[in-house]
């Protein structure tokens, strides 16, 4: 899902006003480790592109941040509600997941789960959700729904779908607080995007979709 993308808006929308830039500082270095990763074809140039993305985002809690957008998005909207920049880290740690194996096992893709998943977490700290709001399972469902869809090993593919199937089903079982509802709109966009055959594009905006984001908006489920 894009920057560009409607259900992007959506989402965002769906945010406290006061937090929205917070969670749109998240969704833009999750968006930059992935052109990193899609724009690398070299491991050792990736793993070092990456190991610095790690110090900078560490260097938040203690320096001025660079003249870099996203680390200053970062700076200015999320650590003043208490979302350092070390809690970070895991999620460049998760991208260095698909550099570091040469085959993403069911351990690989669980690792890669958590460390990108960990953008929830810090998500449900800056947007205020409440300590019910499954922010884990979702964030692990969300990144692995979407890392399916961009894998070409039929068995790799296979495995990232039945391990975010089963994060994302726990999850959206849950009423999700008023707070933390633009995360659960993410996971029903995930889990939406599963139940699509796998060479399928995704309908990205279309009513059904809408519609379902909709009812969790006024429902938490």
């Amino acid at each position: 899902m894009s920057d560009e993308s409607p259900e992007r808006a959506l989402v965002l929308a769906y945010a406290p006003g006061d937090r929205r830039a917070a969670l749109a500082a998240l969704l833009a270095l999750d968006d930059a480790l992935a052109l990193l990763l899609r724009t690398t074809r070299e491991p050792a140039l990736g793993q070092m592109r990456l190991a610095w993305w790690r110090e900078a985002l560490a260097r938040l809690d203690t320096e001025p941040a660079p003249a870099e957008p996203v680390l200053q998005g970062i700076a200015q909207a999320l650590l003043p509600l208490g979302v350092t920049g070390a809690s970070l880290v895991p999620i460049v740690h998760g991208w260095e997941v698909l550099i570091e194996e040469e085959a993403l096992d069911a351990d690989a893709l669980a690792r890669f789960g958590a460390g990108r998943g960990a953008l929830f977490v810090a998500g449900g700290r800056a947007l205020g959700a409440t300590p019910g709001d499954p922010v884990e399972d979702a964030g692990r469902g969300w990144a692995l729904a979407d890392l399916a869809r961009n894998l070409r090993g039929a068995e790799e593919a296979g495995e990232a779908r039945a391990q975010a199937g089963r994060l994302l089903d726990e999850a959206l079982r849950q009423r999700w607080s008023a707070r933390g509802r633009a995360l659960g709109a993410l996971a029903h966009l995930a889990r939406m995007d599963l139940a699509l055959a796998e060479d399928a594009p995704v309908p990205h905006g279309a009513p059904r979709r809408v519609a379902r984001l909709f009812w969790h908006r006024l429902t938490g489920r």
